[in-house]
């Protein structure tokens, strides 16, 4: 299932809103695949194109695929739509790996536009066309919104999480995976620039939200008053006009109140996005699909479903708690200002991915003096203090590294990476330790750094602190491997500050090379940590940790932290 299907806001549901206010809810589909074999009625041609859809804007598409499978004549076509997550949708096309991509894809934002192509899922940049749109809004409570004057008076972002905000419960969800929340840092930051001290105020805002922050949208829901679970009650979070109406539609217990920005922020735009394996008649029955979709006839339909115009007008009038007044469109930020503001989320939230190269070469069976300990059985008992220290959403993985470990390979996965939840609930603790059991061989440290930085910067996550965390007793005893000026030169290239991923060695004992991990970190902006006695293994352990959790601007001096 995808990242969106767990309950909360109610999706992939088509709502009838009238402007009477009477929202019947008139279809619903699955929320990770759900495939509508459109079959033509009276088309006779044998041109067919494949649509997978965001799965809340799904029903209106499939509405429009019907009609055009419906119609006759030489020039008809027939269309089969796919209800998807976009999440998932875009992974899938980053890593396609020969599968056929679909002609048209509908994601929910350009967001995710981004994110496939930002991942190379495409040799050539990729565009689309808005189809409809929904505003990113604070969603609040009934009586935080009374709190702030409404309905005499609209609730400002402001008072909820600007510098200056009151004393307000606020969730948000991953910015890194989830449209609205990405929106919403942008509106902290048009608040924080109003400031004195900008910097500060927004580092501020940032860290108010994220004391509420949470994987999914819809655990932002189930947080609301009324709702079972043993957290804290929130009494506001960033959601979608379209979500928000939803969950009214269907909430027993807490109606919500849509608070828009004061400054406008990128909505929801669902673009319709002709892939480039799409050529010859399907790509002109593509294009033509586009054409019905933002006729006035589907804006109707769109209109109904809960979502507004491609302009930001809405064509219903939805009540109170929400409003009529139209949102002009505000095109997302580039690739590279989202890194950076997810980089900077990820400096204040803590939230990292890890890649660990953990040394099992012979010389880890050697005894920690006073300790009765081993070098390799101190260094678990610290790897496993330390990863119970991350935040569960942090993601990490674990290579073990020594010669001819895998073949020719002087490294092999023992964990993959995954988030700290799933490697405490599952048998990660257990592969951690097992690493006892490999030791051996000597230190192939050069072509595993190598490798393991290549393989993290292939798999670089925005809105995360992306690091490789090298831990040794030794230095490279791997004759047959790159030399050292190899690997830094390699280093070098590979190393890309709009991508940041730095190197953190770590070393123990009296054979660490220190100038040599000092280099290899120094090449990646990153810093070693070593000391000759192995019984100070924790010290030095958590010094590199000190270093990993913070990250700017979460330990800028004036921070306070």
């Amino acid at each position: 299932m995808g990242r969106h299907a767990s309950a909360g806001p109610p999706r992939a549901r088509v709502i009838v809103l009238s402007t009477l206010l009477v929202l019947t809810l008139v279809g619903w589909f699955a929320f990770d695949f759900l495939v509508d074999e459109l079959r033509a009625a009276g088309c006779g041609s044998d041109t067919a194109i494949t649509v997978t859809a965001a799965t809340d804007i799904a029903p209106v598409v499939q509405r429009a695929a019907r009609t055009v499978s419906q119609q006759e004549g030489d020039d008809c076509y027939r269309v089969h739509v796919t209800a998807r997550d976009s999440e998932v949708t875009a992974e899938s096309l980053v890593l396609s790996q020969g599968r056929k991509p679909p002609d048209v894809w509908i994601p929910e934002s350009t967001m995710w536009l981004q994110h496939a192509n930002d991942k190379g899922a495409w040799d050539v940049p990729v565009n689309g066309t808005s189809i409809a749109s929904t505003p990113v809004v604070l969603a609040l409570t009934e009586d935080a919104a009374t709190q702030l004057g409404w309905p005499a008076v609209p609730p400002r972002w402001s008072a909820l999480v600007g510098p200056d905000a009151g004393d307000f419960d606020v969730g948000i969800a991953d910015p890194a995976w989830d449209p609205a929340s990405l929106s919403a840092l942008i509106a902290l930051k048009h608040l924080a620039s109003d400031a004195p001290r900008s910097g500060k105020a927004y580092t501020s805002s940032l860290r108010h939200v994220s004391a509420n922050v949470a994987e999914e949208p819809s655990t932002l829901y189930r947080r609301l008053p009324g709702s079972s679970g043993d957290t804290e009650p929130l009494d506001a979070f960033p959601t979608t006009e379209f979500d928000l109406l939803t969950h009214n539609l269907e909430a027993r217990t807490a109606d919500l109140v849509a608070s828009y920005p004061e400054r406008p922020i990128p909505a929801l735009d669902f673009p319709y996005i002709v892939l480039p394996d799409t050529t010859g008649e399907r790509r002109d029955a593509a294009k033509d699909f586009l054409d019905l979709l933002v006729s006035d006839r589907f804006a109707e339909a769109f209109a109904d479903a809960g979502f507004r115009s491609p302009e930001g007008t809405a064509l219903r009038n939805r009540g109170k708690r929400t409003s009529a007044q139209a949102v002009p469109p505000v095109a997302l930020p580039d690739a590279g200002e989202v890194r950076q503001l997810l980089n900077e989320w990820a400096g204040v939230n803590l939230s990292a991915r890890i890649q660990v190269l953990l040394d099992v070469s012979g010389s880890m069976s050697a005894a920690v003096p006073g300790t009765g300990q081993t070098r390799m059985a101190a260094t678990i008992e610290a790897a496993e203090l330390g990863l119970r220290l991350f935040k569960p959403t942090t993601k990490i993985g674990l290579w073990a590294f020594s010669t001819y470990l895998d073949g020719s390979k002087p490294y092999r996965e023992l964990l993959p990476v995954r988030q700290v939840r799933e490697h405490l609930n599952g048998n990660g603790i257990e592969r951690l330790r097992s690493a006892a059991n490999q030791i051996g061989g000597n230190t192939g440290l050069y072509d595993s750094t190598l490798a393991a930085y290549r393989d993290a910067t292939e798999n670089w996550e925005a809105g995360r602190i992306n690091i490789v965390v090298v831990l040794t007793d030794g230095k490279n005893a791997y004759p047959e491997g790159i030399t050292r000026e190899q690997l830094l030169a390699k280093l070098d290239k590979l190393h890309d500050p709009r991508r940041p991923l730095q190197v953190i060695g770590i070393g123990i004992g009296p054979d660490v090379d220190k100038k040599e991990l000092e280099q290899i970190a120094a090449a990646t902006g990153g810093e070693a940590f070593t000391t000759p006695d192995p019984s100070k293994i924790k010290d030095v352990f958590y010094a590199a940790l000190s270093k990993l959790l913070c990250q700017p601007p979460a330990c800028k001096p004036d921070s306070g932290r």
